[in-house]
């Protein structure tokens, strides 16, 4: 039970929706004050330092924190209440920008690409004469065709030949929707993994199964729910997704591979309906616990704080193999004596925080440095221009 009662307010346009009512029911239920807000009912006032929330027309009263449940279909809308809310200096469980990346299927899918995470090779087009090249490029049919922003398995098809996968998609582009040809990964024969991340760690994991001849498993198309214990590999990926993305609380959806855990979808307002019942665990008064343990430290944009100084910065810091600092310890670097001191160490989907003296650095880590600007750019590594990979013959006569 937290020592100090907090007035929340749970962001929702469905108060009795399960979700909604055990978010509600677990504040109370560890002593806090719980209010649902509908969502599409805030008017935002935007002024000079002093940004104001209205709710049915009257300024809103103060809150200790936020939990957003923003429907897809209010995306824009409920990013903008939250952004708001963050303006004012409320803790949000999860923050606008984070729940409109992951609400993105390409931009989550992107930004997720630029670290070490198992992904289905996916590809976004926009000419007709590119989606035949396309479906070889991510390993030929059948693959799987999906709506930017379809939920709970709405907009998802599968096209068992290239021929099928170029009607889909014509037809859906001629109705003006973006989609993505994603390959079909054989070996999860239906089935997924729904892990449910809140803060650092995974508090509760499920399979799920499709029915009949369906190959969707979410549990709104009639997928069969069990809880699992999860593999380390599938536990560090999920809350490496989820810390890619921003997310503190994050449903994270994986395919099972030959290669290993493949993200198919991070959630930023997963249900616990599903995951409750499969695993008669208390997730949401998990996410009441976090928020206990968050609402003490606000976050804070550590890069604009640190750098304020004239001549100092933050930056990341890549250990490469042949670099001079691979198995020093933090201590015989001699980091400290340049005026750079490293705030956390990144190493595989770990986070070490505030390491100490005689920690070893390894080939692999990134550094999260603060000092000054002249020491770190000499740390820097040498970029190196990406080439282009070839994916297959170029028109001698086209450009770009």
């Amino acid at each position: 039970m937290a020592t100090e009662s907090l007035k929340i307010a749970i962001l929702s346009t469905g108060p009795k929706l399960y979700s909604t009512r055990r978010l509600r029911e677990a504040c109370e239920q560890r002593g806090h004050s719980a209010k649902v807000l509908n969502t599409l009912r805030f008017s935002m006032l935007v002024r000079e330092n002093e940004p104001k929330l209205l709710f049915r027309g009257k300024e809103l009263s103060s809150y200790d924190a936020v939990i957003p449940r923003i429907g897809a279909s209010i995306t824009h809308y409920g990013c903008a209440v939250v952004r708001q809310f963050e303006q004012m200096g409320v803790f949000c469980v999860s923050t606008a920008n984070a729940i409109s990346v992951s609400r993105d299927k390409l931009r989550s899918i992107q930004v997720l690409s630029r670290h070490e995470i198992g992904l289905a090779t996916t590809a976004f087009v926009r000419q007709p004469a590119d989606v035949l090249p396309a479906v070889q490029w991510v390993g030929g049919a059948p693959v799987v065709i999906k709506v930017l922003e379809g939920t709970q398995g709405i907009g998802v098809i599968l096209a068992d030949s290239p021929k099928i996968a170029q009607a889909i998609i014509e037809t859906l582009q001629s109705a003006k929707q973006n989609v993505l040809i994603q390959s079909f990964v054989k070996e999860s024969r239906g089935t997924d993994i729904r892990a449910f991340v809140v803060g650092n760690r995974v508090v509760a994991a499920m399979r799920r199964r499709a029915q009949g001849d369906e190959f969707r498993s979410n549990v709104h198309r009639g997928g069969r729910t069990e809880a699992v214990q999860l593999d380390p590999d599938y536990e560090r990926t999920a809350i490496h997704a989820a810390q890619v993305l921003g997310l503190r609380v994050a449903g994270v959806d994986m395919l099972d591979s030959d290669s290993g855990p493949k993200i198919m979808e991070v959630n930023s307002s997963p249900g616990l309906q599903g995951i409750e019942e499969a695993t008669k665990i208390d997730v949401a008064g998990a996410i009441v616990e976090l928020i206990e343990e968050e609402v003490l430290f606000p976050e804070i944009d550590i890069r604009q704080r640190l750098t304020l100084s004239a001549g100092y910065a933050v930056t990341e810091v890549p250990i490469e193999a042949n670099s001079e600092l691979a198995h020093q310890t933090i201590r015989d670097s001699k980091l400290r004596e340049r005026d750079i001191v490293i705030l956390s160490i990144r190493r595989g989907g770990l986070v070490i925080p505030n390491p100490r003296g005689d920690r070893e650095l390894l080939p692999g880590d990134l550094l999260l440095c603060y000092g000054k600007s002249l020491a770190l750019k000499s740390m820097a590594p040498k970029r190196i221009r990406a080439k282009t990979p070839t994916v297959t013959e170029r028109n001698p006569d086209s450009s770009a």
